[in-house]
C-alpha cells in the first residue's frame, strides 16, 4: 500500500524546504505505516494491565492460575488449550519397552500410517517432535522471500521466518502473486477460519507461477473430513505441519509431521538426527492413525459437542466464532473481566494480547464441567 507523501516544491531553493519536506515525509510514513502495530500495542497494554496478560502466550499453566486464583474451587477445569477432552486411549497400543532406543523400522510404520492418514507417499512425510518444531526448523528449508504470515494467528508463525510480514486471510490471493513464502494456518487459530482447499491450492499455484512457496499449518485439520490441502500438495510448492496431538488428545506425547517433496524435507531430516522420537510416541503413533473406527466417531463427536458448547454460549448472550470442532472463539466488550470472571469459578481460557475482546474455549469433557462453566458464565 503506497504511503502518502509531501508536496514538495519542482525547485526549492532555500535548504530548509527540502529538509521540512523529508521530514514531513518521515512522520507520514511513521503514522501511515504504525498505525497497526500502535493498535495491537494499546491492545497488549489493556491485555496486561487486567491481570490476564500472563495467559496470553499459550494456553495450560495451571498450576500458576492455582496460584493466582488461590479462592477458586478445585479441581480446575483447562479450557485453554484446544485439545481433546477425550483422548485416544494410550493403552490400546499395546506394551512400551521403554529401555529400548528407537527402533528404524519402526519408525518407519510410523510414517507409513501417518502417510494413510494423510493420503501422501511415505516419503512425503517427516516425523517430528511436535508441530511447534516444524514451525521453528522452516528456516532451514530456506524458504523464498519475502516471507509473509497470515494474522491473527498462532504467535510462532510471526517467528517461524526471517522478517515475516503479518498480511490478512483475504489478502490471500494478491500476497501470492508476489511470489516468496506465505505461511497460514488452516483451520485458523484462534478464530477458527477455514478457508477451503480449493482457495489454498490456487493461492499455492500463484505462489508457484512466481518462484514461491506455500505452508499450511494443518494442526487442528483432523478434526474435520475434507479441509485439508494435501491432495493438492503432492506437485506443488506446498509444506503442510500436521499435529497428533491436537485430536488424538495427547498433546503431551510431542508428535507431529512436515509433509512436502522429500527433497524438501531433507534439511529436516538432517537436523532431527536418529531418534526424533520416542519410542513410545512411535508406538501410540502407528496403533491410533489405524483405528479408523475411533477416528470417524470422534469426529462425530466433537461436532455435536462444538454444537452444544455453542448453544450454552448463546444462552449467556455470547456468540461463537470459528469453524473448528474443538475450540470456540468469543467476541465480547471485555474478555479480561470475563476471563477473570470464569478463573474465579477455576475455568481456565484463553485470552489474547492483540485484541482484548477475545477469549477462546476448549470443549468441556463432561456434563460436570459444562454445568460449571454454564454457572461461571451466569454469575455476572
Amino acid at each position: 500500500m503506497a504511503v502518502p507523501s509531501a508536496i514538495v516544491p519542482a525547485n526549492p531553493h532555500p535548504p530548509f524546504l527540502t529538509i521540512f519536506a523529508q521530514h514531513l515525509n518521515r512522520r507520514r510514513e511513521t503514522r501511515f505505516l504504525g498505525a497497526a502495530k500502535r493498535t495491537t500495542a494499546r491492545r497488549a497494554m489493556v491485555m496486561r494491565s487486567s491481570g490476564a496478560g500472563e495467559w496470553t502466550f499459550h494456553g495450560g499453566r495451571i498450576d500458576r492460575a492455582r496460584l493466582a486464583f488461590a479462592d477458586a474451587p478445585q479441581p480446575w477445569i483447562d479450557l485453554s488449550t484446544g485439545i481433546n477432552p477425550w483422548p485416544w486411549d494410550a493403552g490400546r497400543a499395546g506394551p512400551i519397552d521403554w529401555a529400548a532406543l528407537p527402533d528404524p523400522s519402526a519408525l518407519a510404520r510410523l510414517k507409513a500410517a501417518a502417510a494413510g492418514h494423510f493420503g501422501v507417499d511415505p516419503a512425503f512425510v517427516c516425523a517430528l517432535p511436535g508441530t511447534e518444531i516444524g514451525l521453528r526448523l522452516l528456516r532451514l528449508m530456506h524458504l523464498p522471500a519475502p516471507h509473509r504470515h497470515v494474522a491473527p494467528g498462532y504467535r510462532t508463525h510471526g517467528e517461524a521466518l526471517d522478517r515475516s510480514r503479518a498480511i490478512a486471510a483475504d489478502a490471500l490471493a494478491g500476497e501470492a502473486r508476489a511470489g516468496g513464502t506465505i505461511l497460514i494456518a488452516n483451520p485458523n487459530n484462534p478464530d477458527g477460519r477455514l478457508l477451503a482447499p480449493a482457495a489454498l491450492r490456487d493461492a499455492a499455484d500463484a505462489l508457484a507461477s512466481a518462484g514461491g512457496t506455500l505452508v499450511v499449518d494443518e494442526a487442528f485439520a483432523d478434526a474435520q473430513d475434507d479441509t485439508s490441502i494435501l491432495p493438492h500438495a503432492a506437485d506443488r510448492p506446498v509444506i503442510v505441519l500436521r499435529s497428533f496431538g491436537k485430536f488424538f488428545g495427547l498433546a503431551g506425547l510431542r508428535l507431529g509431521f512436515a509433509v512436502a517433496h522429500p527433497d524438501r524435507l531433507a534439511p529436516l531430516r538432517a537436523q532431527l538426527g536418529s531418534w526424533p522420537l520416542s519410542t513410545a510416541a512411535i508406538a501410540i503413533g502407528v496403533a491410533a492413525y489405524g483405528d479408523r473406527p475411533w477416528i470417524t466417531a470422534m469426529r462425530q463427536r466433537l461436532a455435536g459437542e462444538a454444537a452444544a458448547l455453542d448453544a450454552l454460549l448463546a444462552r449467556h448472550g455470547l456468540v461463537a466464532r470459528g469453524g473448528c470442532p474443538l475450540f470456540r472463539l468469543v467476541e465480547c466488550d471485555d474478555a479480561a473481566a470475563l476471563f477473570t470472571r470464569l478463573a474465579r469459578h477455576g475455568v481456565l481460557s484463553r485470552p489474547f494480547d492483540y485484541d482484548p475482546r477475545w477469549l477462546r474455549l476448549g470443549l468441556p469433557g463432561s456434563s460436570s464441567v459444562t454445568a460449571r462453566l454454564d454457572r461461571a458464565l451466569a454469575d455476572g
